[in-house]
């Protein structure tokens, strides 16, 4: 491969890397690279404290290191990347790609843009009250276009496998770019010179540099639906196909999956019963069949206690964690959760008629709420506190019997009928009404606002289907209520529309 930069006499690199992700090690690494091969080598890093635990940028310069002799002045580095002046950007994430590019330290005649495609999510994209991920497919397409040449793949993943970190993952990937004038030995001598992790570092150094030789593409190739492994689930499996339309039995799918994992068999077949409904009405495209795929399975998989309880205490998850932390075998791993049940999710936990009886009785309700009115440090990996989760997670039986259960279920059905009423006449309509359920979701306060907001919506659907344009008036009222957290923007469009 013809190196990018072979006759450089100055070389800039910026490092886009979020903290906690070894971004001032990578750029150790380059200086001490450089150094030991005849360049002048100066790193500054500009800290930042708003996206995420905080995004760095480092800055390294290079010249070549002038013949003895001369009387030129040593040279006068710069602190800061300038737009239109980088010739390398790597970037641990693929947001911080995207700010790259913004910023303009990404130029298509002069930059090698080397980032990993996974994704670390903002608090403004976890805060969103719907989605609000940023552009992935967007950014990719920006940095193969804006870039002299983009190097993009799953660092994140490749730094899991290999046992390393991601800052040895993106070192072999600006050696495996040939970017720099320097051989693969110098690169492996500067992780040896560092001293730590030595073993790991090049493990993950040699998956990164192979990845960029091999120019892996940006996008893995989508994973294959789920295949049944029991007689009940390939039993579903078949009623999707022979019942539901193409387009949504993808959805319906991963819908029956869920609803397995969630309770039970009979409770992914009532999902498919109530799909079946929308069928008959469905276009040839299936849309409306696909949305309500998608919404009933997240609405029938509601956050309760017992499903809480029941993820906390998952052998997946304590082996996700122990990878995470990179727990070695003669390590003892603790692993303390907040836990806040109110009352009330308690009192829905129990039997209908016994929740009840506690909810609708003010005097019981004032003797047992200062028990819920703290948050308790849980430490799941504890045998007492372990023990009561998996008793909670086991009532999963008695689920049906609750009265959350029963709530849910009359909420669910009610808005079915009114989506499927719509759909007789309003098919695009019915469809807006499908995807109110995503105003609902969480547990707790989050819970009861998203529901508040979803009944006001749907107090207001009936005098939006009697009028014109009933489609984008339920749009706008869905907008409205992910706009903000308080309703001020869905209870202005409702006074607005009367």
């Amino acid at each position: 491969m013809e190196l990018v930069l072979p006759d450089r006499d100055r070389i800039t690199i910026a490092i886009l890397a979020l903290g906690g992700e070894g971004g001032g090690v990578l750029a150790e690494w380059v200086q001490h690279i450089a150094r030991a091969n005849g360049y002048v080598a100066q790193g500054t890093s500009v800290p930042g404290v708003a996206q995420r635990t905080g995004s760095t940028v480092y800055y390294i310069e290079l010249v070549r290191t002038r013949p003895s002799g001369g009387n030129r002045p040593d040279p006068v580095l710069a602190m800061m990347p300038v737009p239109g002046d980088v010739d390398i950007v790597i970037a641990s994430e693929l947001m911080e790609a995207g700010r790259a590019i913004l910023r303009g330290f990404v130029t298509e005649d002069r930059t090698t843009l080397i980032g990993s495609t996974h994704r670390v999510y903002a608090i403004s994209e976890k805060a969103a009250l719907g989605d609000g991920t940023g552009a992935s497919e967007r950014i990719l397409a920006a940095a193969e276009r804006r870039s002299r040449r983009f190097i993009g793949f799953d660092m994140a993943a490749a730094a899991s496998k290999s046992g390393s970190v991601i800052s040895s993952i993106m070192l072999g990937a600006l050696a495996g770019s040939e970017a720099l004038p320097f051989p693969r030995e110098a690169f492996e001598d500067a992780i040896r010179h560092g001293g730590k992790a030595v073993e790991t570092n090049l493990k993950g150094f040699g998956l990164g540099f192979d990845s960029a030789q091999k120019g892996e593409a940006a996008k893995d190739a989508p994973a294959g639906p789920p295949v049944p492994t029991t007689a009940a689930g390939r039993a579903l499996a078949a009623r999707i196909a022979n019942t539901l339309p193409a387009p949504a039995q993808a959805t319906a799918t991963e819908g029956v999956r869920k609803l397995m994992d969630y309770q039970d068999a009979d409770y992914a077949g009532d999902y498919l019963d109530r799909l079946a409904a929308f069928v008959p009405l469905d276009g040839p495209d299936g849309a409306l069949t696909e949305v309500a795929a998608r919404h009933l399975a997240l609405w029938m998989a509601y956050e309760d206690t017992i499903r809480v309880a029941d993820l906390k205490v998952r052998a997946s998850r304590s082996e996700r964690v122990t990878r995470e932390v990179r727990a070695k075998d003669d390590q003892l791993l603790s692993v303390t959760e907040y836990m806040h049940p109110r009352l009330q999710e308690v009192c829905e936990t129990l039997p209908a008629g016994l929740g009840r009886f506690i909810l609708h009785r003010d005097w019981l309700r004032r003797r047992l709420e200062p028990f819920f009115t703290k948050g308790r440090h849980v430490r799941t990996t504890g045998l007492r506190w372990f023990l009561m989760l998996r008793l909670l997670a086991g009532m999963r039986g008695m689920r049906r019997r609750s009265l959350r259960y029963i709530e849910e279920q009359a909420r669910i059905a009610a808005w079915l009928d009114l989506a499927l009423q719509a759909a007789r006449t309003d098919r695009a309509a019915a469809i807006e009404i499908l995807r109110c359920q995503n105003l609902i979701k969480g547990y707790s306060d989050t819970f009861e606002r998203g529901l508040a907001h979803f009944q006001m919506v749907m107090a207001a659907v009936p005098a939006a289907l009697r009028g014109p344009n009933a489609a984008a008036r339920i749009a706008a009222l869905h907008d409205a209520a992910l706009s903000d957290e308080k309703g001020e923007a869905l209870g202005c469009v409702l006074a607005a529309t009367g």
